[in-house]
């Protein structure tokens, strides 16, 4: 479960408790991970944020429209008598201008966070990611697709421009828990085996072309894709090039009637379990000869 910018883990927790439950109740034995971004952020990080002119506990969450994804749920570190207290926000990244493109200064940091947490919890079925987490989920997906790293390391080495697979994402110990996806000896290999599904929340493909390497080929894990209608924060735009960039996307895509949040109506949290459990039944050979949209599922629509 990864969070948004602005968010924590133990925070994104409690904003999507019903997730949880809902995925817990389908799903018996199902285990969520809430890791944190290993950016810290303080309320003066944060685009948008106006001091207060007078001494409070916690300043105002300020409403934040970065477009690498802050939102309005986050920041809630703050100054108390004048002095700024720990962090308890943070991020996967912090977004820079650059003259080719947005630059997303810590992003092997951030990717790096996640596969500790692949290394000391996994081996994981999926990741669900929310806005910011919304990019770094499908970024996990294709970072541990068979012949990710090769199609990255070649177009960094047709133009430097362009973004290595991170080392972080490789082991030369085989593949935890998954019988050994071994490679060449001595060679590393993915730290384990592709994820059987995505799910994202108001995430979005990163613009810059030194992130083609994540895209191009199109991700192949099934990622279902949702989108709010009254977001303001993540331009739709955006989140249509990240549907673009994956396979079958088109057919995974759910519009809800709301804004820059995870939408808990049941027939969201349907729709979410439907997905999954086609995706699961797939791993284990019961998938039907074609694939099924989301409009073919039997949900509450």
């Amino acid at each position: 479960m990864l969070h948004g910018y602005t968010q924590s883990g133990p925070l994104f927790r409690s904003k999507t408790r019903a997730l949880e439950k809902t995925l817990q109740k389908a799903f018996p034995g199902t285990t969520l991970t809430y890791p944190s971004g290993p950016i810290p952020l303080r309320a003066s990080d944060i685009p948008g944020f106006q001091p207060s002119s007078t001494p409070s506990h916690h300043s105002s969450s300020p409403a934040t429209t970065d477009s690498s994804t802050a939102n309005r749920e986050g920041a809630q570190s703050g100054t108390v008598n004048g002095e700024e207290e720990e962090p308890t926000a943070f991020a996967w990244w912090r977004r820079k201008d650059g003259s080719s493109g947005p630059v997303y200064t810590g992003i092997e940091e951030g990717l790096a966070r996640v596969a500790q947490t692949i290394r000391s919890e996994g081996p994981f079925d999926g990741a669900i990611g929310f806005s910011q987490g919304g990019c770094v989920a499908p970024m996990v997906a294709s970072l541990l697709e068979s012949g990710r790293r090769e199609a990255m390391d070649a177009l960094h080495a047709r133009e430097e421009a362009q973004m290595r697979f991170p080392s972080s994402f490789l082991t030369g110990e085989g593949v935890k828990g998954q019988g050994g996806k071994e490679g060449e000896e001595g060679s590393p290999v993915q730290i384990q085996e592709p994820l059987k599904f995505v799910v994202q929340y108001s995430g979005f493909r990163a613009p810059a072309e030194f992130y083609d390497g994540f895209y191009e080929p199109r991700i192949r894990t099934p990622v279902l894709h949702f989108l709010g209608g009254l977001d303001t924060v993540v331009d739709e735009g955006r989140t249509r090039a990240l549907i673009d960039a994956c396979e079958e996307g088109e057919g995974r895509v759910i519009v809800h009637p709301g804004g820059h949040f995870v939408p808990s109506g049941k027939a969201q949290l349907d729709v979410v379990v439907g997905f999954i459990r086609e995706c699961l039944k797939g791993e284990n050979g019961e998938r039907k000869n074609e694939e099924e949209s989301v409009e073919d599922m039997d949900v509450p629509f």
